[in-house]
C-alpha cells in the first residue's frame, strides 16, 4: 500500500537538504572552547551546519545562489540544552506544548526528560522531532527505584490506567528482578537512559548501572539515592548525578536509610572552606567523568521557597548550598551542566534555564564562558549528542542563537535573543512576542 493518507501538518519541520542559507557578519561562540570570533559566516544545509568561515572567504559553490541573512555582528551561540525537565507528571498536553514552545523561541534546542509518563513523553519527542509542534529535541530516561518509592502519589499520575512500579518507563527493583528485562523493557520505551532515583541500595545501583551500560544505555541517578551515598552512586560508574544539595549527604553523620525520611542537612558544615569529604568526591567525579547536573537555581522559585516562613527559610538555606557547592565542583574541575527541575510561571515571557544561567555565574562565581559551555557543548554530552550538537561546528546540527547583546557581558542578555535555528528550521522571537506568548 503506497498511497498513505497525509499525517498531521509539521509547519515546524527540518528543511530538506539542498535548502541553503547563508548567515553573515555573525560574533560567533562555537561552544568548543575558542574565543569569540567576529565576522563569521555560517551555512546551513537543511538540518546541519555545513560551513563556518570567516566572512571574508569565498562562500561554497552549494551557497552560490542561497538566501543570505545579514547577522550585523550580533552574538551567536550554540543551541542551550537544559538538562533537567519534566513535561508530564502529570500529563497535561497544553501545558507541556507551551513549555516547548517557549523553550525552542528562546534558543533552546534540546532538553533531558528525567522520567515521567514516557507515554506522554515520547509522542512529545515525535512531534516535536518532525516538526507538528515547535520544541527542542527530548531526550528522556525511564525511572528504577526500589518499591517502597512507589507509594508516592507522582507515581500513580505518571502511570495511570497501570500499575506504579510495574510499567517499563517506571519500575519497582526488587532483589528478584532480572535487571537484563527491566533494562531491556526500559530501553523499549525509546528511552535515552535509566534514571536510578530512590531507596536503593549500592549493589543494586551498581548492579543497574553495570547492566545498563552492557546493553548502551547511560544512567542518570539522583545524587544520593537513600541509602546509597553519593560516593556510592559515583563510584557505581554512572553518568551523571542530579541535584548539587544531595550531595550535602556524602559522610552525613546520620545514617542514610530512605528517600521519604532524609537526616538533616547540616548546612553550617559548608560555610566556610572547601568541605574535604566533598573534594575526594569531587576528584572521583573528575577522574570518572561523571557530570553535576547540578539544579542549583531550583530553591529560588517560588514553588519551592512558598509562603510560610519555615520554607522560607529552608529555601534560603538550600539556594545558598547550592551555590557554594556547586562553586566547589566547578573549582574541582567537575562537569556541570544546566538543569532547572522547574520552569517559570506561563506568562513569563522567559524559561527558567535563563535564572539557572544566572545563578551559575552570579552566585556560584563560575566564568560566564564556562556556563555558556556548560548549557551548550557539555550539556549535548549528558543528553548523548554531543556528536551531533552542543556546538557551532561543520558537520552537526544547524542549532544555535542569534542574540542582539553578548552573553559574555551579561549573562542575562540571553534575553536579547531574535531567532533560533533548530535543525536549520527557524524560529523568529518577534513572532513568538506577536503571538502574545
Amino acid at each position: 500500500m503506497t498511497d498513505l493518507p497525509p499525517g498531521a501538518p509539521t509547519p515546524w519541520a527540518p528543511p530538506p537538504a539542498g535548502t541553503v542559507t547563508v548567515y553573515r557578519g555573525a560574533t560567533l561562540f562555537d561552544g568548543t572552547g575558542s574565543a569569540p570570533r567576529p565576522g563569521t559566516t555560517i551555512v546551513t544545509d537543511g538540518a546541519t551546519l555545513h560551513t563556518v568561515a570567516d566572512d571574508a572567504d569565498p562562500l561554497p559553490a552549494i551557497a552560490a545562489d542561497a538566501p543570505q541573512v545579514d547577522l550585523d555582528g550580533r552574538f551567536v551561540v550554540p543551541g542551550l540544552v537544559d538538562t533537567h525537565q519534566h513535561l508530564a507528571t502529570p500529563p497535561n498536553r497544553p501545558v507541556a506544548e507551551a513549555v516547548l514552545r517557549r523553550l525552542a523561541y528562546s534558543g533552546v534546542t534540546a532538553i533531558r526528560d528525567m522520567a515521567d509518563d514516557l507515554r506522554h513523553i515520547g509522542d512529545l519527542a515525535r512531534a516535536a522531532l518532525i516538526g507538528e509542534i515547535p520544541g527542542p529535541d527530548i531526550r528522556y530516561a525511564a525511572l528504577m527505584a526500589g518499591p517502597t518509592f512507589f507509594d508516592d502519589p507522582r507515581t500513580h499520575s505518571v502511570s495511570q490506567g497501570a500499575e506504579p512500579g510495574a510499567v517499563p518507563w517506571m519500575q519497582a527493583i526488587t532483589p528478584d528482578t532480572d535487571l537484563r528485562i527491566a533494562v531491556a523493557l526500559a530501553r523499549g520505551t525509546h528511552a535515552a537512559a535509566i534514571k536510578v532515583y530512590a531507596d536503593m541500595d549500592a549493589g543494586t545501583v551498581a548492579a543497574i548501572t553495570a547492566e545498563a551500560h552492557r546493553q548502551n544505555i547511560p544512567v542518570w541517578a539522583h545524587a544520593a539515592v537513600f541509602p546509597a551515598s553519593p560516593g556510592e552512586v559515583v563510584a557505581a560508574g554512572v553518568d551523571s548525578v542530579s541535584h548539587v544539595t544531595l550531595l550535602a549527604f556524602e559522610n552525613s553523620a546520620a545514617p542514610l536509610s530512605h528517600y521519604k525520611t532524609k537526616p538533616p542537612v547540616e548546612y553550617d558544615r559548608f560555610a566556610g572552606s572547601d568541605d574535604p569529604h566533598l573534594a575526594a568526591l569531587f576528584a572521583a567525579m573528575r577522574e570518572r567523568g561523571t557530570i553535576l547536573d547540578a539544579t542549583a537555581s531550583m530553591w529560588t522559585s517560588d514553588e519551592l521557597r512558598g509562603d510560610t516562613a519555615e520554607s522560607v527559610e529552608r529555601a534560603r538555606l538550600n539556594a545558598e548550598l547550592a551555590a557554594v557547592v556547586t562553586a566547589q565542583a566547578h573549582r574541582a574541575g567537575v562537569a556541570v551542566v544546566t538543569g532547572t527541575d522547574y520552569e517559570t510561571d506561563p506568562g513569563d515571557p522567559f524559561p527558567a534555564l535563563y535564572d539557572e544561567l544566572a545563578f551559575l555565574v552570579e552566585r556560584c562565581g563560575i566564568p560566564t564562558a564556562d556556563v555558556l559551555r556548560s548549557a551548550t557543548l557539555v550539556g549535548a554530552r549528558a543528553a548523548g549528542i554531543d556528536a551531533i550538537a552542543g556546538s557551532v561546528e561543520p558537520g552537526k546540527l544547524a542549532n544555535f542563537a542569534v542574540l542582539d547583546e553578548s552573553p559574555l557581558a551579561d549573562i542575562r542578555n540571553l534575553r536579547s535573543i531574535t531567532t533560533t535555528v533548530k535543525r536549520g528550521h527557524r524560529y523568529d522571537r518577534a513572532e513568538f512576542e506577536k503571538e502574545g506568548q
